[in-house]
């Protein structure tokens, strides 16, 4: 590790076989801070050989870890989860620094959240049934082999404890490669693992882009399992080299989430939720309710509730406690998000707040106004694709019929919301939606509850027992 003024910390080394060791593949990934675009660090870009040999060493260590005991892998993970819970303020620096999310948000779900989760599944481990006894058979829940996880940048660490904790209390080794934004918090995340004692190949960490380092693990023929979260195209990608291999995968991709609004809720509370719910983390929330659906009736009445609400969201420094929404994480980003937001009033939405213009005062970083668009109708772009950044899109519907109609009318099904005057009616609307999750009248996470989604927002589920089943297979023993 060297320190260079102007090119942050220079890292050259992968976490392999239980040891930081110089990567054996050529070249390097420039971090930038998106608030001040300021080199943070480099890292190395691994390719086909770092795969290789984390991969190498996790089918080594694959027999052992399988073999340990529920007790074993529960004391490991303990220790990581304490780890974790001993440098919160350490992670929500890095991701602030990364990601560029506000300091009290870093803090609160970046660094909260993956301790919480970690928490999860420890007590899922504590209490799995291993094996169940089924009529004159014995079904055997076995350790699903080397996992390879793929993480992305919105929510960069817990992604990596929502895919690498259950693997590991499954009994599976892991080679883990990060998004190419945001790897610093994964480095640090290995430095815990280290640390909990884990064995040798148990754990392994190899960045470098997902083009050539994730291509060459989803392709790796001693890969079991594939567990990807990112964009729609990439996990097409993703699942046709997985199926080759006949791999078994798990897709967390991307959302066009709709927040229902029924007659008789509480449209105040439900349009402050539901910006509060878009602008979190610069928009960038694949779950994030980027369509708000209101009753013609009430749809003007919603706009200006809508207007007033971002009015609070103000971008500035994301280390400053002050700020409720900071950068997105890359000029690329920056330009997609001004990109949907120009074409949405070019088919002829009507801007209420924000713009495709750089926020007054910022031209330094990659920030976008938050912004709330109305006269949004389904067929619209903004409506149909993931714009990934603070953008609300306001659409009325005619009925309850409408509304299910328009709710369901993308190609995601991700998550999503409803409010009525009481939860039973909600719920029996809810039921209407194409969609893996949805909170009801602001309904709180619940990180044992399964996550994950309907048609092309993805395949399998995380968190929960059944985010820790993704990593198990079935054996039955006839007596």
């Amino acid at each position: 590790m060297q320190q260079d003024a102007e090119q942050g910390t220079q890292y050259g080394d992968q976490y392999i076989d239980g040891e930081w060791r110089p990567s054996l593949d050529a070249g390097s990934i420039t971090v930038l801070n998106p608030a001040t675009e300021q080199v943070l660090a480099t890292v190395p870009a691994g390719g086909t050989a770092d795969v290789a040999a984390a991969v190498t060493a996790a089918r080594r260590a694959a027999r052992s870890w399988a073999a340990t005991s529920r007790e074993e892998r529960l004391a490991l993970l303990t220790r990581l989860r304490d780890g974790l819970a001993g440098c919160q303020e350490e992670i929500a620096d890095t991701v602030v620094a990364e990601l560029g999310a506000p300091v009290g948000f870093a803090t609160a779900v970046h660094a909260g959240l993956p301790l919480a989760v970690a928490g999860s599944y420890l007590a899922l481990l504590a209490e799995y049934p291993f094996e169940e006894r089924i009529g004159n058979s014995v079904v055997l829940a076995e350790p699903a082999g080397v996992v390879a996880a793929i993480t992305p940048w919105n929510y960069p660490l817990h992604q990596i404890v929502a895919k690498v904790v259950p693997a590991l209390a499954a009994g599976c080794p892991v080679v883990l490669k990060p998004a190419e934004d945001t790897p610093l918090v994964a480095r640090l995340f290995a430095r815990l693992v280290h640390e909990a004692g884990f064995p040798a190949g148990v754990f392994n960490l190899v960045t470098g882009t997902g083009a050539v380092a994730g291509a060459a693990l989803v392709g790796h023929p001693e890969v079991d399992v594939v567990s990807f979260t990112g964009s729609t195209a990439v996990g097409r990608t993703v699942a046709e080299t997985a199926g080759r291999g006949i791999k078994r995968v798990a897709l967390e991709l991307g959302g066009k989430s709709a927040n229902v609004v029924l007659p008789g809720a509480d449209l105040a509370r439900a349009v402050n939720v539901n910006v509060a719910n878009v602008f979190a983390n610069s928009g960038q929330t694949c779950s994030a309710w980027t369509r708000l659906l209101v009753h013609q009736d009430q749809y003007e009445e919603a706009v200006g509730l809508a207007a007033k609400a971002a009015a609070k969201y103000l971008p500035g420094d994301p280390a400053d406690s002050r700020t409720r929404i900071g950068p997105v994480v890359s000029a690329r980003q920056r330009e997609r998000v001004r990109g949907y937001i120009t074409g949405a009033l070019a088919e002829g939405a009507r801007l209420v707040v924000g713009g495709a213009d750089a926020p007054a005062g910022l031209d330094t970083g990659f920030y976008v106004r938050p912004t709330v668009l109305a006269d949004v109708t389904n067929d619209m772009t903004v409506a149909q694709e993931e714009v990934f950044g603070p953008v609300l899109a306001v659409l009325a519907y005619r009925d309850e019929d409408h509304a299910a109609e328009l709710a369901n009318g993308t190609q995601y099904g991700l998550a999503g919301g409803v409010w009525a005057a009481d939860t039973d009616t909600a719920a029996a609307f809810a039921r209407r939606l194409d969609t893996g999750q949805v909170d009801l009248n602001g309904g709180r996470f619940n990180p044992l509850a399964p996550f994950g989604g309907y048609k092309n927002s993805g395949l399998g589920r995380e968190l929960g027992r059944p985010g820790l089943e993704e990593f198990l297979q079935l054996k039955s023993l006839q007596y």
